[in-house]
């Protein structure tokens, strides 16, 4: 069985789907890890024992918004498994807006797998041209607008009010920051190399790349080929195929994507509070059957877990939508009554417990909104491991847990897909082939 060529430790779930989903279009057969798999041979996440060949593994986090000390204790974790695997290059994957406070993660991670590989630098590149997230002059724009005006600023738990990503991971590292800058991109990889070689001799350890268009985030990848570590969106893992496939490493997976079909029934799961899922809750209610989850009524000890449960087996006919999703100004009411921490974590736990009670009622196919809220999801299922198949919308494809009884998924970060994703998603996961 040959080994991976890739390993790749994302700090969130929707985020280690969106990068798999990536590297599916690259032509490379991704699995995906529900956390660092244990070492014990009856784990069936352990890809060799199912029988799963894999060129990229990817080991899904949830410690984006932990501390960064626990951050850095998983992350390395992750990496001492990948390595185990066999895997020749790594990919420290985090969100396309950079989510990350001052006392965040990001900084203190990269530092880390650094560290542990004996490396001297890596490049930090977020951009996701494709859904809108572009880096010029080391600034972050969400579409036409700066990161600070995108509505970022009002995150719940990682606001982001400065979209200058120099200056961002500064705050968080004592590694020196520097800057590869759209113009010495223009110019291709070799132009990139050398700037790599002038960062380095002036004591620079991770530099912002800036990329306006996939065809930036190619000229990086090429660039980076001999970089063991690298850091950033899913983006930056376009051009990175094509290095292995020029060492004659990769072997070509026309199929890569495809996944059996799953019976069963289907609901969807919304948790994230970003303008997209807002968006797309609203265009479900408008039309079809819909359960609030409302977080001071869980706070007071109320049903709220059966009455959603009871909800969906009701239309059993067809799909419903159970969202926690709200405007920010609700979050924000919701937060000072019972604090951050605590509103995130009841949300997080209703849906999970629902997800749980829905399995065991029949429903077999989930779409799940927000990367805390997929974490809490695929926890509480019990998957441990996933099949990636083809892309839904940019950012999210169809997925299938590994072993027996498998469950279709759809794990989508808060702020990706368009207006009727959720129908996409379910059509998607019905005539999955």
């Amino acid at each position: 069985m040959t080994k991976a060529l890739l390993g790749c430790i994302a700090d969130d779930f929707t985020g280690a789907t969106d990068l798999a989903n990536m590297l599916v279009r690259g032509g490379m057969r991704a699995v995906q890890t529900i956390g660092v798999p244990a070492s014990d041979a009856s784990d069936t996440s352990d890809t060799s024992d199912i029988g799963i060949e894999a060129d990229a593994l990817i080991v899904a986090l949830k410690s984006r918004t932990i501390s960064a000390q626990e951050a850095v204790a998983q992350s390395l974790a992750a990496l001492e498994w990948l390595r185990a695997q066999g895997c020749r290059q790594f990919l420290f994957k985090y969100c396309s807006t950079f989510d990350s406070t001052d006392k965040g993660n990001i900084g203190p991670v990269a530092d880390a797998l650094l560290d542990a590989l004996g490396e001297d630098f890596t490049i930090a590149c977020p951009a996701f041209p494709e859904n809108g997230r572009t880096i010029f002059r080391g600034n972050l724009f969400v579409g036409d607008v700066l990161l600070n005006e995108s509505g970022m600023q009002n995150h719940p738990l990682t606001p982001m009010t400065d979209p200058n990503l120099v200056r961002v991971l500064q705050h968080q590292t004592k590694s020196k920051v520097g800057l590869i800058a759209y113009d010495v991109i223009a110019k291709g990889p070799q132009a990139v190399r050398d700037r790599i070689a002038v960062l380095r001799n002036d004591g620079v350890r991770m530099a912002i790349a800036d990329a306006v268009s996939d065809a930036d985030l190619y000229v990086l990848g090429e660039a980076c080929s001999d970089l063991k570590l690298i850091t950033g969106g899913s983006g930056i893992a376009l051009g990175l195929p094509n290095n292995f496939r020029a060492e004659n490493l990769l072997t070509e997976a026309d199929h890569a994507s495809e996944l059996p079909r799953i019976e069963g029934r289907s609901v969807v799961l919304a948790g994230s509070a970003s303008k997209a899922t807002n968006e797309q809750v609203a265009q479900w209610r408008a039309t079809k059957p819909s359960f609030r989850i409302d977080p001071l009524a869980l706070s007071r000890g109320e049903p709220v877990v059966e009455q959603a449960v009871e909800f969906a087996t009701k239309h059993a006919d067809e799909p419903v939508l159970i969202y926690a999703t709200s405007t920010p100004e609700e979050v924000k009411t919701v937060q000072k009554e019972l604090g951050v921490e605590k509103a995130g974590h009841l949300v997080e736990q209703a849906l999970a417990s629902i997800a749980r009670g829905l399995r065991d009622a029949g429903v077999r196919k989930f779409v799940v909104a927000g990367g805390e809220t997929s974490g809490a999801v695929v926890q509480a299922l019990g998957v441990k491991s996933l099949r990636i198949g083809a892309q839904i919308d940019p950012g999210v494809p169809a997925t299938q847990s590994i072993g027996e009884d498998p469950l279709a998924l759809a794990l989508k970060s808060g702020n990706f897909g368009t207006k009727d994703f959720f129908m996409k998603a379910l059509k998607s996961l019905d005539g999955v082939a």
